[in-house]
C-alpha cells in the first residue's frame, strides 16, 4: 500500500471463532493506519461484539444466510440494496480486505464499490471462486496459526511488521446475577456444541466426563448451550450429572466463560472465546488442524483423535480427564 486510504472494509462476515481470530489483524490494520476510517462487514449476531471489541469506525450488518433462503422475497431485495448503498458510501473508490476467503465475503467487496480489493492467494483462499472478486491477491504462508495468517495478511496490506497484538475482550463480558448465582463449585465448564457436526465430542463422551469430574474431582461441571443444542445439554446433564447453564445470549456466555477454571469443547466459538478472554481451556481435536485452528495463545491444551483417524469419536475419555488434570494442577 503506497498511499493510505481514506477508509478500508474489513470483510470477516462469520462465524465466532473464526472473527475472534481476525481481531488481532484488524488491530495491526488500526495501528498502522490512524488516519484510515476502518469499517466491518459481519453477520448481524456477531455486530455487538464488534463495537464493543474491535477498533473500527463503523460495523455494517448482512444476513445473508436468509438472504440465499429467501431471495425472491421484497424484503431481501430492499435489505441487500440498503446493504450495498451503506457499504457503497463507506467504501467505493477505496479499499477492501477479506479475511474470510468465500464468495460471500469477497461479493461484498465488490458490492461495496471499492476499487482496491485485497485477499488471500492460493492456497490460502477457502473458494476459488472468491479470487473472481479480489484484484490484489497476497500470497501468506498458509502452514501457521490462523491468526498469524490473518496479520500477515494485514502486514502485507499496509506493509508494515508490527508483531501479533493481543486484544482485550473484557469490556464484552456482561454481569449476569442468573449466571453469577449458579456458577457450580470447580469451575469446569463443557461446551458439547459446535458449527459442524464433526467437530463434536459424542454426547455421551461428555456425560461420561462428567461423572468422572464429579467423583474424582469432586467439582460440579456445568454444561453449556446455543441455538439448538439445550436437548444436547440437558442429555449431558442427565446421564452425567452435571449442572444445566441457563440460557445466556452472547455477552452473557463471554461473562460465563471467563469466570470459569476450565473450559472443555470442541473446536468451536465458545473455546476460541474463552481462549481470547484468558480462561484456561482444553480442546478436543479431530477433523481439524491443531497447528492452524488450536486456541490461541494456549498451545499444546489439545487432545487430537490419535493416528490420521481424524474422527473425534476416536477420543477417549480417560485422556481427556487425564489431560484436564495435568492443565488443573
Amino acid at each position: 500500500m503506497i498511499q493510505p486510504p481514506s477508509s478500508l472494509l474489513v470483510l470477516r462476515l462469520s462465524a465466532l471463532g473464526d472473527i475472534i481470530h481476525t481481531l488481532p489483524a484488524v488491530r495491526l490494520l488500526r495501528d498502522a493506519l490512524p488516519d484510515t476510517r476502518l469499517g466491518w462487514v459481519v453477520e448481524a449476531p456477531y455486530r455487538e461484539l464488534i463495537e464493543i471489541v474491535a477498533p473500527v469506525d463503523e460495523v455494517f450488518t448482512v444476513a445473508t444466510k436468509r438472504w440465499r433462503r429467501e431471495p425472491l422475497l421484497a424484503s431481501t431485495r430492499s435489505a441487500i440494496a440498503g446493504a450495498r448503498r451503506d457499504l457503497a458510501r463507506f467504501a467505493e473508490g477505496q479499499t477492501s480486505v477479506d479475511f474470510q476467503g468465500l464468495i460471500k465475503s469477497a461479493l461484498m467487496g465488490s458490492l461495496s464499490g471499492a476499487s482496491v480489493r485485497y485477499g488471500f492467494a492460493a492456497p490460502v483462499i477457502r473458494e476459488r471462486l472468491a479470487s473472481l472478486f479480489i484484484n490484489r491477491p497476497l500470497n501468506v504462508n498458509p502452514g501457521i496459526h490462523i491468526v498469524e495468517i490473518n496479520s500477515s495478511l494485514a502486514r502485507a496490506v499496509t506493509g508494515s511488521n508490527g508483531e501479533t497484538p493481543h486484544v482485550d475482550l473484557t469490556d464484552f463480558c456482561s454481569f449476569s446475577r442468573v449466571i453469577s448465582q449458579r456458577f457450580p463449585e470447580g469451575g469446569i465448564v463443557l461446551n458439547p456444541g459446535a458449527g459442524q457436526s464433526g467437530k463434536m465430542w459424542p454426547s455421551e463422551r461428555f456425560a461420561q466426563l462428567a461423572r468422572l469430574i464429579r467423583r474424582e474431582l469432586g467439582a460440579v461441571p456445568m454444561v453449556v448451550w446455543g441455538p439448538g443444542e439445550k436437548t444436547l445439554a440437558e442429555r449431558i446433564c442427565l446421564e452425567g450429572d452435571a449442572v444445566l447453564a441457563p440460557e445466556t445470549n452472547l455477552r452473557e456466555l463471554a461473562f460465563l466463560l471467563r469466570q470459569a477454571r476450565l473450559v472443555v469443547s470442541g473446536d468451536s466459538g465458545p473455546l476460541h472465546l474463552a481462549a481470547a478472554l484468558g480462561t484456561k481451556v482444553l480442546g478436543l481435536y479431530g477433523p481439524t488442524s491443531v497447528a492452524r485452528n488450536g486456541p490461541w495463545g494456549q498451545p499444546g491444551h489439545c487432545v487430537e483423535s490419535p493416528g490420521n483417524s481424524k474422527l473425534m469419536d476416536s477420543i477417549r475419555v480417560e485422556i481427556v480427564f487425564q489431560k484436564i488434570k495435568e492443565l488443573l494442577n
